[in-house]
């Protein structure tokens, strides 16, 4: 698995890369950096408010960081989105995660 340094320069080379920036997001999380993960994901779902992992991992992060309040309502557009796009499977983990917060 590609480092996030190895990751923050493949992005440089192609910034609108969804899957690049999604996965730096995810490298920041994986290394305790949840303050830039959500940053990132946070514009992850501006530019590609389709993104539905983004709008979980979103979600889940804020409230790991004890933003409960932000962290319903990005997983309430979440929800939204994935009704949108079609995809239950999501729909239906981000539900069962806003019921436990």
């Amino acid at each position: 698995m590609p480092t996030r340094d190895q990751l923050l320069t493949l992005l440089e080379a192609n910034p609108a890369d969804e899957f690049l920036q999604y996965s730096v997001a995810m490298a920041c999380a994986s290394e305790a950096k949840d303050e830039e993960a959500a940053e990132r994901l946070k514009a992850l779902c501006t530019a590609s408010p389709d993104h539905v992992s983004a709008w979980f991992q979103r979600g889940q992060i804020l409230n790991r960081l004890d933003e409960t309040d932000e962290a319903r309502e990005v997983l309430e557009t979440g929800i939204t989105t994935a009704q949108r796009v079609g995809d239950s499977h999501a729909e239906a983990e981000m539900r069962a995660f806003l019921d436990m917060i």
